[in-house]
């Protein structure tokens, strides 16, 4: 099953990000370990195209579970990068 986990980053979330951002980077790569498979990922963006201000993963998953203990154990949610996460089933239809 595909899920969406959308992510917006808190008011401190640009600088927090730099600090965290290649133990978040190591962090995708143990996807798997926690039963997850990413199909697609990247930072939100402002309108600018440049700020950063969030982040979007579509992940692969037998269940929420695995998608949850996957999110929790991200370096940027313990560093509060994150103010928001939501995530949420998804169907594909296209593309």
């Amino acid at each position: 099953m595909l899920f969406a986990i959308h992510a917006l980053d808190g008011k401190d979330g640009l600088r927090l990000r730099a600090i965290h951002q290649e133990a978040h980077g190591a962090h995708l790569k143990t996807a798997a370990d926690h039963g997850v498979r990413i199909v697609m990922s990247g930072p939100l963006v402002e309108d600018d195209g440049a700020t950063m201000k969030g982040s979007l993963l579509v992940v692969e998953a037998e269940g929420r579970g695995n998608v949850e203990g996957f999110n929790n154990a991200d370096p940027y949610k313990a560093a509060g990068v994150w103010s928001a996460v939501t995530i949420t089933a998804f169907l594909k239809k296209n593309g």
